[in-house]
C-alpha cells in the first residue's frame, strides 16, 4: 500500500498520462510497427524480484502503450467498433476502479444495482418498448449478450432445458441467421452445447441482407426434416457492411412461426436515438431480445454490451440458482440480485461509464455526435467515388465498402489486402478488409470516433491513393 504522498504523485503523473494521451494521440503513428522481439524486450525487465518504485513502472508500461498499439481513439482509425471514449467515461471507470462495486448481490450495492436498472428501462423504451415491460443485464460485451439471447430462447421453448440441457429437446433443434450475423452466434452453439451444426445461414438478398421470403422458406423445409426451429436472428448494422436486415418483415415471419425473434443491434441500435435515423430499425420494437453495445457508437471505454427483453421473467428462469453463502436482502425488496440474472457472477459496475456519459452529455450530446459520424460517413463515400473508389455497400450508416475501380484487378482480394497492409503498414490511418457475403472481397473503412473531421477523411483518401500508386509502381 503506498503512502499518502506516494498515492498524490501517482494521481497527478496518471492525470497527466491520460491528458497527454487526449491531447496528443492525432499526432501519434495509428498503427504500430509489429516487432516481436523489440517488444518482449520492453518486457524483460519486469521480472518482478524487486519492486520497482511506481512512478517508474507506470512510465515503462505508458511507453509500451504509445508504442505498441492501434490507436483506436485516434480519429483516422476507420477500423471495428472501438470509439474514442468520452471524458466523463474514462472518470466513471477510474471510480469504478476505486470504489470497486461488488456487482454480485444487490445489498452490496444497491446503488449501482438500481443505476443499471434505471439504464436497462430508459434504453429498453428507447427501442420501442413499454418502460414497465423491460428487462435486462449489462454484459461484458455484445458476445455475451448474444450469449444470453440464445439461452434464454432455449429456456423459453424449452422450459426444461434449464435441468437437463439439450437432452429437453426431443429433437434437432435449430435458428436461423445470415451469413453476416456475427460469429459470437458460433461460439454460443457451442457453449450452449447445440453445436454448430443448429446454426441455419439464410440466403442474402442482393444488399447483403437477410432475405425474409427465404428465412419463411429455410423454417418450413426444416420443420419437414424433423428439426425444431426456436429462433431467428436479424441484425441491425453487420460488422462488416452495416447492412440493417429488413426488421420488420423478419418479426413477422417470426411471430407467425412463434419463434423468439432477437435483434443483434450491437452497434448499429445507436441509429434509435436519431429521428432520421430510426426509420432505418423500424420492427425492432417487436424484438424478444436485443443485444447493445454502449463501448460502440456511445463511445465508452471497454466493454459495456447489454442485453434487453420485454420478458420480464425470462432472465430469472435462465440464471437463477440457491446459493446459501449469498446475500438475502434483495427479497425484502422484490428486485433481483445480479448473479441470479445474466451470466456473470461476481462482476463490475459495468453500466456507470454509461450513466456518467449519459448524465453529462444527454440524449441530444449524443445525437449530435452520432449524425456528426453519419455526416462524416456520408463525406467518406463521396470522397472515395471521386477518387475512383467504388463503393458498394448500401446502407444509412458510416461505413464504405469498397473496391478499386482505376485497377483492373481492383476487385481481386490479393490486391485489396495488399491496399490495406499499404495503408496500415505506413500509419498515417488504418483500414481493414472484409467479405460482404456472395464471396465479394473488399476495402473497408468506417467512421468510429467522434473527434474525426473532414481532414482526418481527407488523409484516408491520400492514403488509400498512395497506396495504390505504390502497388501499381511494383
Amino acid at each position: 500500500m503506498l503512502d499518502e504522498e506516494a498515492r498524490a504523485k501517482l494521481w497527478s503523473r496518471l492525470f497527466e498520462i491520460i491528458e497527454d494521451y487526449m491531447r496528443h494521440v492525432h499526432e501519434a503513428r495509428v498503427s504500430p510497427v509489429l516487432d516481436l522481439e523489440k517488444i518482449r524486450a520492453l518486457l524483460a525487465p519486469f521480472d518482478f524480484k524487486s519492486a520497482l518504485e511506481p512512478l517508474e513502472a507506470v512510465e515503462r508500461i505508458v511507453a509500451g502503450l504509445w508504442q505498441y498499439q492501434v490507436h483506436t481513439p485516434h480519429p483516422r482509425y476507420f477500423g471495428l467498433f472501438n470509439p474514442a471514449p468520452t471524458t466523463a467515461s474514462i472518470a466513471a471507470d477510474t471510480l469504478v476502479a476505486a470504489f470497486n462495486p461488488q456487482m454480485a448481490a444487490w445489498s452490496h450495492n444497491p446503488f449501482a444495482a438500481e443505476a443499471e436498472r434505471h439504464l436497462v428501462r430508459v434504453f429498453g423504451e428507447r427501442f420501442g418498448y413499454a418502460i414497465e415491460e423491460t428487462d435486462g443485464t449489462f454484459c461484458s460485451g455484445g458476445a455475451e449478450a448474444n450469449h444470453t439471447a440464445l439461452l434464454t430462447a432455449l429456456v423459453h421453448h424449452f422450459p426444461a432445458f434449464s435441468v437437463e440441457g439439450a437432452r429437453a429437446i426431443p429433437a434437432p433443434p435449430v435458428f436461423y441467421v445470415s451469413s453476416q450475423s456475427h460469429h459470437s452466434f458460433i461460439k454460443a452453439a457451442r457453449l450452449c452445447g447445440l453445436g454448430t451444426s443448429a446454426v441455419r445461414e439464410v440466403e442474402l438478398d442482393e444488399n447483403s441482407a437477410m432475405s425474409a421470403e427465404r428465412l419463411a422458406s429455410a423454417i418450413k423445409a426444416d420443420r419437414e426434416q424433423g428439426r425444431l426451429p426456436f429462433m431467428v436472428i436479424g441484425t441491425a448494422g453487420t460488422t462488416s457492411a452495416g447492412v440493417i436486415d429488413p426488421l420488420r418483415a423478419i418479426a413477422e415471419v417470426a411471430i407467425d412461426e412463434k419463434l423468439w425473434f432477437h435483434v443483434d443491434a450491437a452497434w448499429g441500435g445507436a441509429a434509435v436515438l436519431v429521428e432520421e435515423l430510426r426509420p432505418f430499425l423500424e420492427g425492432i420494437e417487436r424484438a424478444d431480445s436485443i443485444t447493445f453495445d454502449a463501448h460502440k457508437w456511445l463511445s465508452v471505454p471497454m466493454g459495456a454490451g447489454l442485453y434487453l427483453t420485454r420478458h420480464t421473467k425470462i432472465l430469472e428462469q435462465t440464471f437463477s440458482t440457491a446459493a446459501g453463502y449469498m446475500p438475502r436482502e434483495s427479497r425484502e425488496f422484490g428486485v433481483h440480485d445480479p448473479y441470479d440474472h445474466s451470466m456473470q457472477w461476481s462482476r463490475r459496475f459495468i453500466g456507470l461509464k454509461v450513466f456518467l456519459s449519459l448524465a453529462v452529455a444527454g440524449w441530444e450530446g449524443y445525437e449530435a455526435a452520432i449524425r456528426h459520424q453519419t455526416a462524416m460517413g456520408a463525406l467518406m463515400r463521396e470522397e472515395l467515388e471521386k477518387s475512383g473508389w467504388k463503393v458498394v455497400n448500401r446502407t444509412p450508416l458510416p461505413v464504405a465498402c469498397f473496391i478499386d475501380e482505376k485497377s483492373n484487378e481492383g476487385a481481386d482480394p490479393r490486391y485489396l489486402e495488399a491496399i490495406a497492409r499499404e495503408v496500415v503498414r505506413e500509419g498515417k490511418t488504418w483500414i481493414s478488409t472484409t467479405d460482404m457475403g456472395h464471396g465479394r472481397a473488399v476495402l473497408r473503412a468506417c467512421v468510429t470516433n467522434y473527434r474525426t473531421e473532414a481532414e482526418d477523411v481527407s488523409a484516408l483518401i491520400e492514403a488509400l491513393n498512395d497506396a495504390r500508386q505504390h502497388i501499381a509502381r511494383r
